[in-house]
């Protein structure tokens, strides 16, 4: 099974596919009402919380990219796109995230960190990417060379950042993102 065949088999059960989407909005805010206001960093919430970030996360980023390669890559139309397909996932994800930040800081929810520097990783690669594409950057860069310079750096140090926060060990301390230069 392909990806176009996943994407099109999805597009053909939109109650299921509805149903998957919109149940974990839904369960973020009934466990936000059964806890206690500012109990949801203690167990077993936390733990809740952290499987729903992990189950609309992980779809949520696939259909980002999905989304953004259709758009920018293959350059298909996305008015002619399924939008419980293309876009479901990623406001599922949106919500879902809004609602568990009402009840509990992310610091506090087991592997979001991992989580957000993954995310991290496959926005400055899909940047790379589509800058690498548009602009053929590989046969000439039409702006300046410190401009060239402050990209690679600025992606650089994202990418270094996200990388670490998603492969570091329990015992090594989080680090914070790193700080764009006031131009």
């Amino acid at each position: 099974m392909t990806t176009r065949d996943l994407i099109h088999w999805a597009g053909q059960h939109p109650v299921l596919l509805l149903l998957v989407f919109v149940l974990p909005p839904v369960l973020a805010w009934l466990v936000g009402q059964l806890h206690g206001k500012g109990q949801g960093r203690l167990p077993p919430w936390k733990y809740i919380y952290s499987v729903l970030v992990y189950l609309v996360c992980v779809p949520g980023m696939f259909a980002g990219v999905i989304t953004a390669y259709t758009l920018f890559f293959s350059n298909e139309n996305l008015l002619d796109a399924n939008l419980l397909v293309y876009f479901l996932p990623i406001v599922s994800m949106i919500v879902t995230l809004v609602l568990i930040r009402k009840n509990v800081s992310f610091d506090d929810v087991p592997g979001f960190d991992r989580l957000s520097g993954l995310m991290v990783m496959v926005g400055c690669s899909f940047v790379m990417a589509l800058a690498i594409q548009k602009t053929r950057i590989f046969l000439f860069f039409g702006g300046s060379i410190e401009k060239l310079f402050l990209l690679a750096a600025g992606l650089f140090a994202l990418l270094k950042w996200g990388s670490y926060m998603l492969f570091r060990g329990r015992d090594e301390p989080k680090q914070v993102p790193p700080k764009f230069p006031n131009v």
